[in-house]
């Protein structure tokens, strides 16, 4: 493992960084291992929705895989930005309405997309965290 990618990268990839894994962590407890609807799931649940907002602005900002793309840098990874704003919202609404079905369909569809998928996608050659982790 070198972290020399990640100290190099720019201060978006960093912040990016710096709430996805917090995300992650919180994300994987919230939906394997809390007592769903406990005070404790209820606020680190807010905590999680928060840091995911913030890891899809940051998104925005992060421009590596395509560079001089004609859409402002952006690149087919940067379409699940929507569709992660849409999760939280969901999930958001739901809750609020006691719709348990809802919240947990659209709390693992975020958890699924924004962090699996998503993440996988980070770990193709070339990426900052393909070359940190697996050397390239």
């Amino acid at each position: 493992m070198d972290l020399k990618p990640i100290l190099d990268a720019p201060f978006a990839v960093k912040l990016h960084l710096a709430t996805v894994v917090p995300a992650f962590a919180l994300g994987t407890w919230l939906i394997f291992f809390s007592r769903k609807g406990a005070p404790v799931h209820r606020a680190l649940g807010a905590i999680y929705l928060a840091l995911m907002t913030v890891t899809a602005i940051t998104t925005l900002f992060v421009h590596q895989l395509m560079p001089k793309s004609p859409f402002f840098g952006l690149s087919p990874v940067h379409l699940l930005v929507p569709l992660t704003f849409f999760a939280v919202i969901s999930a958001l609404w739901a809750a609020r309405r006691h719709d348990v079905t809802g919240h947990r369909r659209a709390m693992i569809s975020l958890y699924v997309g924004g962090m699996l998928i998503a993440g996988g996608l980070t770990l193709l050659p070339g990426r900052i965290l393909y070359r940190a982790f697996l050397g390239g």
